[in-house]
Order: C-alpha cells, then structure tokens, then sequence
C-alpha cells in the first residue's frame, strides 16, 4: 500500500488545496497541520473515524468556521472564507448527510430558494434544471414535489441545487448513508458524470468498500492529522481500517444463534391510517423471541419510523394488538411470564417496563444537544433508578452513572458537563446506546444504529448488540446498512408501502437480492428460483420464529408473489 502526506507534485492542477489546516477547540484540536490536495476531474474520498476531524475540516472548507492556522486555496489562488455564501462564490457546493428540502415545495422551488437571482423563480430556472438534469444524469422532474421523493431522489435533488449555483468542487457527507445497493450504483453513475464534465467531489464516507469502488485517491486523517493519501489500487479495506483505527476492519457477523421459543414481542395484524384513511401500516404481525434479533429492510419512508412510533408508544394503532413479556433480561421462562397486551399502555410504561429505543435521528429524537452528558444520560428514564429515587431526581447517581458509560461505552469527551452537541456523531451514538443498554431492557428498538459511525464505534456497538442479545434480548433492527442488517440477524423482513412483503434467511441471501425486495421488485419468501428440489412453503405473514430454508437468490415476482 501506497501512503503519502506530502503534497502532490508541482504542476498538477488542484480544485482545492488545504495547507497545514488547524483548529482548536476549549479543551481540544479538532484540526492539526492537516493537509487535502483534490486534483480537478476526481472524486476524492477523506476517511477518518468519528472524532477524527472529518467534519471540522469540511466546515473550515465550506466557510461555517475559521482556521486557526493554515491556507486553503482554489484554482491555485489562496482564499479565506468569512461565510457558505463566500465559499459557493468560488465554486464550492455541500450536500449535507441531513437533507435540508423542505417538503411541502417542488423541486424547483427548493433549488431556487435562496438564488433566485440567479435565474428568476420561473421558465429560465427551469430550464436550468433541465439543463442540469440531463446533463449530469440526475432525472429530476423540476414540478414534483419534494415530500413524494424518495431518499435517492432527493439526494439528487440536493445535488442539482449545489450545481446550480454554480459548484465545480462538491463535498458529499456520508452520501450513502440512507441508499440501497442499486441506488448506491446510481448515485455513483451520477458522480463518474460529473467527473467527466470536470467537476470534483470530495466524498466523506465510512464504508470502505464503497469508497474503494468510486474514489481516484483517499485521504485519512486520525484524530485531527493526516495520516496518508492512498491510490484505491494499491490498497484494501483491510488496509484502510487500519490507517483509519489502527485495527481490523470489524464485521457485523453473529457466529450462534440464541434464539429461543419464548416470545418477548408480539404484534398482531397492526394497521395505522394516515391522513384521508391511507393505511401507513397494513396488518403488520410478527413476533421476536427472547435472544432474537429480527431485522427489517426498507427504504426509508414505507412504514418503519411509524412502526417504531407504535411499538413506542408515540401513536396509538387504529387496530392491531402490542403484547410483550416483561421483567428484567435473564429472568427468562416462568420468571418473565407469558406476554401481556400493551396496546393501551402509555410510552413511559412501556419504557419502565423493558423497552429500550436507540432512535433513527439521534440529534431530533435522542439528544438534548445544548445539554450536558448527565442530562442526556436520564432522558426517556426519568422515572427509573439510578436517575430518581420516587419521586426526585438522584443527580449525583445519574452523574456518576454517566461517568461509567463514559468509561465503559469509550465515548470520549473532556467531562460529563460538556454539551451532547459537542461531541462527534458517534460518540453522541454510543453514550445513547450506553443509556439504553444501561436499564437492562427486554426488547430493544434499534433503529439505523450505526449510522454515521466510524469502523471503531460500529464494532463496539455490534458487540453490545450481540452480548444482550446472548442474555436474552430481543432486538428489531432497522437499518440502511445491509450488510449490517444480514449480518446482525436472526431473521429477516421486508416492509414496503406499510406491509411486510417479504422475508429471507439471512445465511443465504445477498445486500442485492434484499434490495431488490427494497424497491418492491420481489415478494414473499426470498429463495433461489432455479430450486429443484422444491420451494419452501411461505410461512404466513408476519411468523418470524423459524428460520426460513437457506436461499441463494432473489424469487422474481411473477414467481413469489403474494
């Protein structure tokens, strides 16, 4: 492997060139002497894990902070960035990893918001888009409206609006994050296009192979510096995990299987109706077992933030029952007793009674971000020890068991009185999941648990997974991360359209073959159709306990439809 961190040579034409960046930070550098050259016409990957200085360096770039020390020059004339709007003017665009549309304009209306002196609000703009469409390869209809798009639809569209405004360098954040394998193909058919017409991309990323795949050369930095500059030819992933961590590259893989008889969850013919009557969960049913953990595939937006807000407690089914077994992990058998309905019972008496919830946006739904650690440490367990005794918060107890999953969780910060917003994404991950894991629950909603976390973190959140899950616990995991999804799982789902289509033994069948399920192209029991022998009967809708027969391939629909 091939590593350097000196500049490339004289001659070579930079989009962009940052020269012994530095930034400090109350109690920490975040940046030191870090050094990116981005040759124009290359898509150029910067990895790092979660703390590293990834998002710091990409803010100074972008113009949202000030360096301390250091240059950043464009088109080889050195620059300095008061604000976005200064760096835009130089031909710098960002997509954000959070999509900042708003849903209820068109696609032309959410590009020309804020330049609408570019080229008017009307028949110019569109045709601008058109324009831009087509020529990079987007297929974004300029009149549709933003909240009926699904996740890569509106990548693209964040992607257009960085184009025009006249971007020649762009900076994707974790662009993969929320995409399945063949919209992963397609957004980076969409990056080699750019490439072409001469744009740069500077593509942040977590996942290894991806970054293998598209980028012309990879930077890692760790913890604030850079560590070297790699060809994609004379490197793995391997390779590149160790650059990054200084280890391995972890796998999500669970060697045996503990799953039992005994039912923790069970869900009966669930329904939940939006407005005008449209069903957003359509007699949903299935059940986990103690030591199970069931996971479920989707794109975003077919149904699983309101299968989460049901099993939380957060919207009441329109009908459908909710029973699970309660008592502590462990206490399994007659200890626990047989499940009880829970469909009645409010969020906090389902959180006291052993449902544990890892949320799929940690920031709007997991963190008071200007709170400190130890104040985060008691939401969604206000009520439980070691947080309050009766009636009144404990605050030396909650502060002092925050200093323990701080210890033992590895978040790492200055102290337990910083603020949850100055943390790094996954460090903010794992001091939720440390507080999760902390009241011993029995069932536990993992929605996107790893997500925007770097190798490290995700193997240390893996490991917790699968040591509750050897004591008893039973998981549903969501997650846009197949490989994580079939690697973490007992069991495996498919929801689309608020109905669960499909399923598959996730021995057997591929990141592919459950993304073309994904996208509604295949249903029922997932299975290789050129089987001889004879299919495997579908179990009926929802029943999860048995492991379907291994498979190889994806059934076509004509063959296993429901």
């Amino acid at each position: 492997m091939a590593t350097s961190s000196s500049p490339p040579e004289a001659g070579t034409a930079h989009a962009v060139e940052l020269t012994g960046i530095t930034k400090r930070f109350p109690g920490v550098v975040a940046n030191h002497d870090i050094r990116l050259a981005v040759r124009k016409g290359t898509v150029h990957a910067l990895c790092g894990e979660n703390g590293a200085g990834k998002s710091t360096l990409m803010k100074i770039l972008y113009g949202m902070q000030k360096p301390d020390e250091g240059t950043i020059a464009v088109d080889g004339q050195q620059v300095a960035f008061a604000s976005p709007g200064d760096a835009i003017a130089r031909g710098i665009g960002m997509v954000h990893q959070h999509f900042m549309l708003a849903d209820n304009l068109t696609v032309l209306e959410n590009v020309v918001l804020g330049s609408e002196k570019l080229h008017g609000i009307g028949a110019k703009a569109r045709a601008k888009i058109v324009e831009l469409s087509e020529r990079y390869g987007l297929g974004v209809r300029p009149d549709a409206l933003v909240e009926n798009l699904g996740v890569a639809d509106r990548q693209r569209v964040e992607i257009l609006k960085v184009l025009y405004r006249g971007a020649t360098t762009l900076i994707l954040d974790e662009p993969t994050a929320v995409l399945v394998p063949q919209e992963v193909d397609a957004l980076f058919d969409n990056l080699r296009e750019l490439k072409a017409e001469g744009l740069s991309v500077i593509f942040i990323s977590h996942k290894l192979g991806e970054v293998l795949s598209v980028a012309d050369e990879i930077t890692v930095i760790r913890r604030g510096t850079t560590v070297g500059t790699v060809v994609p030819a004379d490197t793995t992933a391997k390779q590149l995990a160790e650059l990054m961590v200084g280890s391995e590259l972890p796998t999500p893989e669970t060697a045996e299987s503990t799953v039992t008889d005994r039912p923790v969850i069970e869900v009966r013919n669930l329904k939940l109706l939006g407005e005008g009557g449209r069903a957003l969960l359509d007699d949903i049913s299935f059940t986990i077992h103690e030591g199970e953990v069931l996971g479920l595939a989707g794109v975003e937006g077919n149904g699983q933030t309101e299968l989460i807000d049901a099993l939380i407690g957060l919207k009441g089914a329109d009908s459908g029952t909710l029973r699970m077994a309660t008592g502590e992990v462990g206490s399994a058998g007659e200890a626990a007793g047989e499940p009880e309905e829970i469909t009645s019972w409010p969020t906090r008496r389902r959180r006291e009674q052993g449902i544990g919830y890892i949320p799929e946006d940690r920031h709007r739904h997991g963190l008071l971000l200007e709170s400190p650690l130890w104040e985060n440490r008691i939401l969604g367990h206000v009520t439980e020890r070691p947080n309050s005794k009766g009636f009144w918060l404990d605050l030396k107890s909650a502060q002092a068991d925050t200093r323990r999953i701080v210890e033992e969780y590895d978040v790492r910060t200055p102290g337990i009185d910083v603020t949850a917003a100055s943390l790094s994404g996954g460090n903010q991950q794992k001091l939720i999941v440390g507080r999760e894991m902390s009241h011993k629950p029995r069932f536990l909603i993992a929605a996107h648990p790893t997500r925007g976390v770097d190798v490290g973190a995700q193997a240390q959140i893996w490991d917790q997974i699968r040591e509750a899950r050897r004591e008893g616990l039973a998981v549903l995991l969501i997650s846009a991360d197949l490989d994580e999804l079939i690697g973490l799982s007992d069991t495996l789902r498919v929801i689309y359209r608020g109905r669960l289509v499909a399923d598959a033994d996730p021995a057997d069948i591929t990141p592919e073959e459950l993304g073309s399920a994904m996208t509604g192209a295949a249903s029922g029991h997932l299975e290789h159709p050129a089987d001889e022998s004879g299919a495997a009967e579908d179990r009926p809708s929802g029943e999860t306990g048995d492991q379907p027969e291994k498979t190889e391939e994806a059934a076509a629909p004509e063959d296993e439809a429901r």
